[in-house]
């Protein structure tokens, strides 16, 4: 059975109100999260910040989610925890108010934890709302949620550009209320949620790995996912935290204009979450794996050595590629093992979240050492990971996930 029988699932059962939802809550979530790398030149210049601080700030933030991301998922596999979503959103509000307030940078760090501890709750479960909600249309629901997140991203450094840059550290307090909004759409996703059937312990000997697959085909697949996920990440790390920097160190860009830069690549990776997953029930998830990733390598090649309107509209191509991968990536590794939909999300989201920590920090480190150009031309080769792709097996999807 050919990856291609995943083409035109029928959606009659999808629950559009509730995936409209999440994905406005994702987009609130991750537009909150996004503020802590949008004002890292604010930080550098405030706290007297090195680039390798800046990237243990990111480290810290990125690894309190990578690290719960699987655990929780795979607690609320075997429990389900309805309102939990609420709780995480709650944990990003502190977050925010401490880097608002932050006297110092352990305060800082703090802050960071915070929000991703908050993140660390709310992508598992919400990604799997967004699958319950689907009406076994898998690709086009993760794409709508995924999207939601991708726009709050992109909105981040835009919002930090004309409101936080310009008044201050302090008026990072004011997004509170977006996340205020959130916690109340959320208690209204857990109420559907704790109502529906699906709130409910998995029984006892479902089907944990898909059944066409032997447990070491399951397992060489998922280590196969986590090296296009390692190359992915550590390319969009060279991206979001530090292409700012590259703009204004190689064309004198002012911090407000190398913003705008930042978010148009940030929309185009929102508009390329919007294809990836629609495109994979069409054509089936691997093609679109395996075009996104290694495709990237040519414009990735070329954006170190460019003129700025030449990098801004490379770096918009390449994000619109690249984003393309994660929906078909996620739906790929839930339908390997659907009966672990909730582990597998948080191990996929937080194996995300801890390589692109640990990317920053190591980027920032040999920033400091060799220079941000540098950084740009190393990474630029790392899309070459893409041709692990070739090793996915062609799975079709699990009538009981």
């Amino acid at each position: 059975m050919t990856d291609t029988t995943l083409s035109r699932p029928k959606a009659g059962g999808t629950a559009l109100p509730v995936l409209g939802t999440i994905s406005v809550c994702h987009l609130l979530n991750d537009l909150i999260q996004s503020l802590l790398p949008a004002i890292y030149p604010l930080l550098k210049g405030g706290f007297d910040l090195s680039f390798a601080q800046i990237g243990l700030l990111t480290l810290t933030y990125q690894i309190t989610a990578s690290l719960l991301q699987p655990i929780i998922g795979l607690a609320t596999d075997r429990r389900p925890a309805p309102y939990s979503l609420t709780i995480g959103m709650g944990a990003s509000l502190v977050g925010l108010v401490t880097l608002a307030f932050a006297p110092n940078y352990a305060a800082l760090l703090i802050g960071a934890t915070l929000l991703g501890f908050g993140s660390s709750v709310f992508h598992p479960e919400a990604s799997r709302i967004a699958r319950l909600a689907s009406g076994g249309a898998h690709g086009m629901a993760q794409s709508l949620f995924q999207v939601g997140g991708n726009a709050g991203s992109a909105l981040g450094p835009l919002l930090a550009a004309y409101i936080i840059l310009p008044r201050g550290q302090e008026s990072l307090s004011w997004f509170a209320l977006a996340a205020l909004g959130g916690m109340a759409l959320l208690t209204g996703i857990g109420r559907w949620y704790a109502r529906s059937d699906h709130a409910r312990p998995v029984r006892r000997g479902a089907a944990v790995r898909h059944p066409g697959l032997t447990s070491g085909q399951v397992n060489r697949a998922l280590a196969v996912l986590m090296v296009l996920i390692l190359s992915k990440y550590v390319y969009l790390a060279s991206l979001t935290s530090y292409y700012t920097f590259f703009l204004m160190e190689r064309f004198a860009l002012a911090p407000d204009s190398a913003q705008l830069c930042l978010f148009v690549f940030l929309a185009a990776v929102a508009m390329g979450t919007i294809i990836g997953g629609p495109v994979g029930d069409r054509i089936g998830r691997k093609t679109v794996i395996w075009v996104s990733i290694l495709g990237i390598l040519p414009f990735t090649l070329l954006l170190p050595h460019v003129g700025l309107t030449a990098t801004v509209v490379l770096s918009a191509v390449i994000g619109l590629a690249l984003a393309s991968a994660f929906p078909a990536i996620i739906v790929y590794a839930q339908e390997l093992m659907p009966g672990r939909v909730g582990m597998v999300s948080g191990l996929f989201f937080g194996l995300a979240f801890g390589i692109g920590g640990m990317a920053a920090a190591g980027l920032g480190v040999l920033a400091d050492w060799k220079g941000i150009g540098f950084v740009f031309q190393a990474c630029s080769v790392v899309p070459l990971l893409g041709l692990a792709a070739a090793l996915l097996p062609n799975v079709s999807p699990h009538k009981a996930s």
